[in-house]
C-alpha cells in the first residue's frame, strides 16, 4: 500500500481535523471559471496560499453551491464571461443576496469597462492575465477588511 489515507480526527477541544488542520480553520473559496487550464492555475495558487478552493465550471453550478452550502464559502472568485445562462456578474449578485458583505473578486480578459456599473460594491476586478500570487493577495485583502484603497 503506497501513501496514506486522509483521516478526520477530533482534537482536544472537539474540533474535527483533516491531516492535522482544524476543519473550522479552513477557508473555502468558491471559484467559478469555465476554462480548465485557468481552473488548475487558480486552484494551485489558492491552495498554496492556504485556502481551500472549490471549482464550479459554470455560473449555474456556482449558484447551486452557494445556495446549498450557505456559510461554507468565505469568498467568490468569478470569471465574468462564462458559458451558459448565468455570467460572473449574476453569480456575484446572487452571492450578495445571500450575504451582503460576501467578498467578490472578478476576473476578466474583456469586460473591465463594465465593472463600475455591473460590479458589486467592495469588490476587486483583476484583468487577465495576472500573476497567481496577485489573486492570493486580493483574496487575503478582502477577507481581512476590504479592497485596497486607490
Amino acid at each position: 500500500m503506497s501513501g496514506t489515507k486522509p483521516r478526520l480526527l477530533r482534537n482536544g477541544i472537539g474540533a474535527l481535523t483533516a491531516g492535522g488542520i482544524a476543519v473550522e480553520d479552513q477557508v473555502f473559496i468558491l471559484v467559478v471559471e469555465d476554462d480548465e487550464e485557468i481552473q488548475t492555475i487558480i486552484e494551485d495558487a489558492l491552495t498554496e496560499g492556504g485556502f481551500e478552493p472549490a471549482i464550479a465550471p459554470s455560473g449555474e453550478e456556482a449558484v447551486t453551491l452557494l445556495r446549498g452550502r450557505r456559510g461554507k464559502y468565505r469568498a467568490l472568485v468569478a470569471d465574468i464571461v462564462l458559458r451558459g445562462r448565468i455570467d460572473g456578474w449574476e453569480v456575484a449578485q446572487r452571492a450578495r443576496e445571500i450575504d451582503p458583505e460576501f467578498p467578490i473578486i472578478y476576473m476578466t480578459g474583456a469586460k473591465a469597462d463594465q465593472w463600475p456599473s455591473r460590479g458589486v460594491p467592495n469588490s476587486i476586478l483583476m484583468e487577465k492575465p495576472f500573476a497567481p500570487a496577485q489573486l492570493v493577495t486580493a483574496v487575503s485583502q478582502l477577507l481581512n477588511g476590504g479592497p485596497p484603497t486607490p
